[in-house]
């Protein structure tokens, strides 16, 4: 897998789960090269992973080199001159599909002038890149056909498919951007052309380019789809912030490893539970300021949890706030936010204005309170039911812990203890003992490298051999070390690879192979393992190296006599979480 695409997540590894969501549309994909594919508009709110998710499609599909031919463009929150915007989305559009036809990573985001375009159009005798580098350059330096350079651009894919049988993917990121960011003039003195999203109201209906856009603020982008799209044209595929039980344990283990920031694997299994199993979420708990953050153990967790929820300067209230600021300018009064708190107190459920107003006892009528709620879902911070008069709040415990936080005392004067909450949460799981380590062992099939190397770094004093067996030293290790993934060389230049590579202060080295295999590890994969130890050994003389290999799948009996021989300790559970 290669990443052209410079990913918004950063570390490719923190992309965790998503598995349905890329069979999908793994499955779309398919359908692109015979023309079955309608285009489609991803829904999520801020922070969901949607970015992350079509820019890991653009990677695949760059990668693969195959039919389809991915396009892609984040629509940023920048004025930008008309004009502009058309050179600006053509030089992409361009550059990367020469990129792709010329396995040049740099062009993605490296986007070629104009005059490069052109210069490689004449080359390899692509008259239309001549043709529009041509009447870009004139009609920018003379003025006066800005749409039709604008015409030019967004219809760049869709005719070139045309032209030369090829198959696109358009992908445009926070497509409700358009509407508010480009001007007519060039200082930005008019209102912007909100009318832009509409240049791609027959372009949405291709099926040789089709496209794939996402937007943040979704009742915004339903707006603008719904105007200048017309009803239908995008199919709408709805995104949740929040990963599976499993994958939200994972992503818990990614960003502690990604950011060195040490768990245990009871903590890991807290904090993904109390942080809803949301990556962004748990990102912020990993990075966070909090001056007493220690996520070894319950307490220090829900703490730091705790303050990203409930301190004005955390990573997690600031994105939030920013949020709910902007979506909450055209309802901010207390009756609005009272009504926002009760919908998000009981999201479980539609709410009909009537009812509000009986459950909250407002003095004001049920007409007035519909027209705050209708304004609610434009805001994006509750939702509509199957009827006009019928609302709920959204299906977000994160949202709606933040809104707790900052209306609650507001509206019902008394501050939430979150903290406390997030203790009784600790102490129930804690009595699921048994239901927790089933959820460990479940996931070590995927993470056990990472879980191993996290019970190394959590715990104090221990002997190797009080997760192996067959370990012949038994002198207490304080791991002051603990890498993953160390690299090795053969003499012949072969590279090999130790998965867990724990070093004490007393000079003892415990490196350990895991196999996540099924099947039981074979004596040919023990030696394989036992030159690796002694290669790690002879490169580091002074160091007394402790081998150990752990299987999932178990070992054959020829296996485990030649790990008992060879002084290497075994196991086939990660024993002490």
């Amino acid at each position: 897998m290669e990443y052209p695409l410079e990913e918004k997540i950063g570390d490719p590894e923190l992309l965790v789960g998503r598995e349905k969501e890329f069979r999908n549309f793994g499955k779309w994909i398919a359908g692109i090269p015979k023309r079955i594919s309608k285009s489609r508009v991803i829904l999520a709110r801020r922070k969901s992973g949607k970015t992350s998710f079509v820019q890991r499609i653009f990677n695949q599909l760059w990668t693969e080199n195959g039919q389809v031919i991915p396009f892609y463009l984040d629509i940023a929150e920048n004025k930008i001159w008309y004009p502009h915007f058309a050179i600006k989305y053509y030089r992409a559009f361009a550059s990367q599909y020469i990129s792709f036809l010329e396995r040049d990573k740099r062009l993605v985001s490296e986007h070629l002038s104009l005059e490069d375009i052109r210069e490689y159009g004449l080359s390899k005798s692509i008259k239309s890149l001549v043709r529009d580098a041509d009447f870009m350059i004139k009609e920018n330096r003379e003025g006066g056909m800005h749409g039709l350079m604008w015409d030019a651009a967004c219809e760049a894919p869709h005719r070139f498919a045309s032209l030369f049988e090829k198959r696109f993917l358009v992908i445009l990121d926070e497509f409700q951007n358009l509407s508010q960011y480009i001007y007519p003039d060039p200082h930005f003195e008019t209102r912007p052309i909100d009318t832009i999203p509409g240049s791609f109201h027959s372009l949405s209906e291709s099926k040789i380019a089709p496209m794939l856009v996402t937007g943040s603020y979704v009742g915004w982008l339903i707006e603008i789809a719904t105007k200048y799209l017309e009803a239908g044209r995008l199919s709408e595929i709805y995104m949740t912030p929040y990963l599976t039980e499993e994958d939200g344990l994972e992503a818990v283990y990614r960003y502690a490893e990604a950011y060195e920031e040490p768990v245990t694997n009871e903590t890991a299994v807290l904090i993904s539970r109390l942080c809803m199993s949301d990556p962004f979420f748990i990102s912020c708990v990993m990075q966070s300021n909090y001056e007493n953050r220690d996520l070894t153990t319950a307490e220090g967790a829900a703490d730091t949890v705790n303050y990203e929820i409930t301190d004005r300067h955390s990573e997690m209230s600031k994105t939030w706030g920013e949020y709910i600021q902007l979506t909450l300018d055209k309802v901010n009064d207390r009756h609005a936010k009272a009504i926002l708190l009760h919908l998000s107190r009981h999201s479980d459920r539609y709410w009909t204005p009537k009812e509000i107003k009986e459950a909250l006892g407002l003095e004001i009528g049920a007409d007035n309170i519909r027209k705050k709620l209708n304004l609610l879902v434009e805001a994006d911070v509750i939702e509509w039911g199957s009827s006009d008069i019928q609302f709920r709040g959204l299906q977000d415990g994160t949202l709606n812990l933040i809104l707790r936080n900052r209306f609650e005392e507001e509206i019902a004067t008394f501050v939430p203890d979150l903290r406390q909450e997030f203790q009784r949460e600790i102490a129930g799981l804690r009595k699921e003992n048994r239901r927790l380590r089933g959820t460990l062992n479940n996931l070590s099939g995927k993470v056990a490298e990472i879980q191993l190397a996290a019970a190394f770094r959590s715990r104090k004093r221990f002997s190797l051999s009080d997760f192996f067996d067959g370990v012949r030293d038994t002198a207490r290790l304080n791991i002051t070390d603990v890498r993953r993934r160390v690299l090795l060389q053969r003499d012949d230049g072969k590279n090999m690879e130790l998965d867990v590579v724990a070093g004490s202060d007393c000079g003892r080295v415990a490196v350990a192979e895991v196999k996540k295999w099924k099947k039981p590890v074979t004596r040919t994969a023990a030696e394989d393992f036992a030159e690796k130890a002694e290669r790690f050994s002879e490169q580091n003389p002074d160091k007394i190296v402790l081998p150990a290999f752990l299987a999932l799948g178990g070992f054959t009996d020829d296996a485990l006599e030649f790990c008992r021989e060879q002084g290497i300790g075994t196991a086939e559970k990660i024993e002490h979480f």
